[in-house]
């Protein structure tokens, strides 16, 4: 912070009856005064310009990515490689809250969703969580279920049948699956409400769930990470209206793992082998709504 340097004033106070030799000789004074403080003496060492350069700069603040780190979050923690039941930082969720029991959030992330459900009840809205936390672990179970076929995919196709190529039977899990290591619900900031298809949000309650969302969830710190693709988002997940992001914590995280993540960290899961050909932490970490990034 640059030292603010103030110089005194000399105040003339003028009496009823008029002194004209004495203010003219005052003035003098006080003309020669500031000659002299304003650096006319050029072997004057002490003028404000001079005094500014001894200061010390302060120091420059932190960035997001610096911060995560400073909080004790590291490239495990994005990955998810962690099991959130025992992490200090998280929650059970209550299960009135959700569609089944055994959910993890952040507390910070719980507390401000809370705050978000019940003004949303108050205009007649429920919100139901549908997942929340999911570890590296648990997304490598959803993953390698489609990518051999065990679970179909959202278009009812078998994965490993219909695209046998491996980059392309990744692309094609990758409209709606994460990569184990690439998801933000490892984060624990990240929750899917109420359905996991648009049409829901398109009609009836859930339509007027989701305006209500939009009008509102940024007054929460929560934001919809998977917006529609376009020019504005050309990469990444389809559109998931379902999801939504706390951005106090998940800000912090991306700009971290947009620091320290790399295609080369992903591995441990059937198909792994091609993150690098498809990019994947550029085009699917990093590949989210504008309005939502860091």
């Amino acid at each position: 912070m640059a030292t603010r340097l103030s110089r005194s004033n000399l105040t003339i106070k003028l009496m009823p009856r008029f002194n004209i030799p004495l203010i003219a000789a005052l003035v003098a004074f006080a003309l020669c005064g500031a000659c002299q403080s304003s650096g006319g003496d050029a072997q004057h060492s002490d003028s404000p310009a001079e005094k500014s350069t001894n200061v010390p700069d302060a120091p420059p603040a932190m960035t997001l990515a610096e911060q995560a780190r400073e909080a004790g979050f590291d490239a495990d923690y994005i990955m998810g490689k962690f099991n959130p039941a025992e992490h200090p930082d998280f929650v059970v969720v209550d299960q009135q809250y959700a569609d089944r029991g055994g959910l993890y959030l952040r507390q910070e992330v719980y507390d401000a969703f809370l705050k978000m459900r019940a003004a949303a009840a108050k205009e007649g809205l429920t919100m139901t969580i549908r997942s929340a936390t999911r570890n590296f672990d648990y997304q490598k179970g959803i993953w390698e279920r489609k990518w051999t076929g065990a679970r179909k995919l959202s278009s009812g196709a078998d994965a490993a049948q219909a695209f046998p190529d491996p980059k392309a039977r990744a692309l094609e899990i990758l409209k709606y699956s994460s990569m184990p290591g690439t998801s933000r619900h490892h984060w624990g900031t990240d929750l899917d409400l109420n359905a996991f298809n648009n049409a829901y949000f398109e009609t009836g309650p859930g339509q007027q769930l989701y305006a209500w969302m939009q009008a509102h969830a940024a007054e929460y710190g929560f934001c919809q990470p998977y917006s529609p693709k376009g020019e504005e988002r050309p990469h990444g997940y389809n559109e998931e209206k379902w999801h939504w992001s706390y951005l106090p914590t998940a800000q912090p995280l991306t700009a971290l793992a947009r620091e320290s993540l790399s295609n080369g960290d992903i591995e441990g899961f059937k198909g792994a082998d091609v993150a690098g050909e498809i990019d994947v932490v550029r085009k699917y970490v990093l590949g989210i709504n504008p309005g939502c990034m860091p």
